[in-house]
């Protein structure tokens, strides 16, 4: 099982009914507007494909999703701990200061005691929490054509340098390369698994990653320096329809993606990423199995390098290839996703 939350539409019933039998139990992550809600909230209700549903308040924060104002769902954990109460209205009323231990401190809190409790709470720290909020900031200045200048201190960070190293280390490249317009664009795509990455141009993938995925960086710029520079902030067609299938699949509507795909890659990892594609839902394969598919019986590491280079996550299954005794062997998302997508497409057997 994935989770122990009912299916998405008993959710949903239950967000239109404002049912407080879900109180701290379960929390809705709307993607239109990027803020996540207690189920039992006043505001005006979300089309159901814009919904994603957790079980927990730090997966909703680990999705990328803000606490919404109406409804406060952070709220419980700040009645329970004053310091907690104190610090996110500090970060309410200052989302663009940079907060530091010595902050908290001064606040007469304990910044051990502070960093724990906000752990158990929320999955991250509080200096943690005040990044994302700056880095969001930041990122929607650029995605709506500030410039990077301007970005940098509607998000409170101190210095051009402060700011480009904060999203160098998220997405691996300064902001000045990453402005609004370009060939390709960047954006974010919430799914059950985590914030993916998605780099498209007007009609066709070119990048899907999970956002935690530590290769993430240097992939970007591998593109990044590929495509020339054109890459920008923002969404295309592309990501739209990207967004739909995959929405489908975790849903267990579809596990078909017919969107186009741009492959980054050397004649022989091509070949390798379509051999993958070849692999059916709920199926699996062998290194060894996909190098006799593609006529190199003896290229078992090659195979197993260009698996591991694939950036196109889930539409080029890499995840469906295991080890010769059964084992799930690697996967740069992390094992836990591996075994969770395997689960998934069970279904689709």
């Amino acid at each position: 099982m994935l989770n122990t939350l009912p299916n998405p539409s008993v959710l949903y019933d239950a967000l239109l009914a404002r049912d407080a039998a879900y109180e701290g139990k379960a929390y809705v992550g709307v993607l239109s507007t990027g803020i996540f809600c207690r189920l039992t909230c006043p505001a005006r209700k979300p089309l159901k494909e814009n919904c994603r549903f957790y079980a927990s308040i730090p997966e909703c924060i680990a999705d990328g999703f803000r606490p919404c104002k109406r409804c406060h769902p952070l709220q419980p954990a700040a009645e329970a701990d004053a310091s907690v109460e104190r610090l996110l209205k500090a970060l309410e009323a200052q989302p663009q200061r940079r907060w530091s231990e010595d902050d908290v401190a001064g606040m007469g809190l304990d910044p051990s005691t502070v960093r724990r409790s906000f752990r158990r709470h929320f999955g991250i720290t509080f200096l943690e929490m005040a990044r994302q909020e700056r880095l969001r900031q930041g990122f929607q200045a650029l995605a709506q054509g500030d410039r990077v200048i301007d970005a940098q201190v509607d998000a409170g960070f101190e210095s051009p340098d402060a700011f480009r190293n904060a999203f160098a280390r998220i997405l691996g490249l300064p902001p000045a390369q990453l402005q609004k317009d370009g060939l390709l664009r960047a954006d974010w795509i919430r799914t059950p698994l985590g914030t993916m990455i998605a780099v498209c141009d007007q009609s066709a993938v070119h990048l899907l990653e999970f956002a935690d995925r530590k290769a993430l960086p240097q992939e970007l710029k591998k593109l990044h320096k590929a495509c020339h520079g054109a890459i920008g902030i923002g969404r295309y067609p592309a990501h739209d329809k990207l967004e739909q299938q995959l929405e489908a699949f975790f849903a267990g509507r579809s596990a078909t993606f017919d969107i186009p795909l741009v492959y980054h890659g050397s004649e022989f990892t091509r070949d390798v990423w379509r051999e993958l594609q070849n692999i059916g839902a709920g199926e699996t394969r062998s290194y060894s199995e996909i190098a006799r598919a593609v006529d190199k019986p003896l290229a078992v590491r090659a195979v197993a390098r260009a698996n591991g280079a694939n950036q196109i996550a889930i539409i080029i299954p890499c995840h469906r290839v295991i080890g010769a005794d059964g084992s799930l062997t690697g996967y740069g998302g992390g094992l836990w996703r591996k075994q969770k997508l395997i689960e998934i497409e069970a279904q689709y057997r």
